[in-house]
């Protein structure tokens, strides 16, 4: 349960810092459109910060989670995932702000890597359910 709470708290961290990098960037850059770095620090907020404090609450209530042996798979799974997704997420945002032209490939790719990183993200939450479906109703 400790694990969930830092970990919550790790991704608290990179919201802040993220909200804070978006707002300096585009003010130093004098960018005021839209962008991909807006957000980045809603996306921290709720698939990290949010999400581990309710799992912890899982937890906390079913402590049987804990016995299940894919808990670990899931938990590096959905953090690479995360990870991974708000790395291109800023990757693109950044690319929007200084303007950059992207060629078609690297577009693709960060295009591609984002896909990959939702697919991998979806899995892990369906995965996460099954944790659920298998240590909570199962357990009843």
């Amino acid at each position: 349960m400790k694990k969930m709470i830092n970990t919550s708290f790790m991704y608290l961290i990179l919201a802040l810092v993220a909200g804070v990098f978006y707002r300096e960037f585009t003010k130093f850059n004098a960018f005021s459109g839209q962008t991909a770095l807006g957000i980045v620090h809603t996306h921290f907020f709720i698939l990290g910060v949010i999400f581990f404090l309710i799992l912890t609450l899982f937890i906390k209530n079913f402590p049987q989670i804990l016995d299940y042996k894919g808990l670990n798979k899931f938990y590096i799974l959905y953090n690479i995932s995360v990870i991974l997704f708000t790395i291109m997420l800023l990757v693109r945002g950044t690319m929007e702000v200084l303007g950059t032209p992207l060629s078609s490939a690297v577009d693709a790719s960060i295009s591609g890597i984002a896909g990959i990183s939702h697919i991998l993200l979806t899995v892990s939450l369906v995965y996460f359910f099954v944790i659920i479906k298998k240590s909570i109703v199962n357990h009843d």
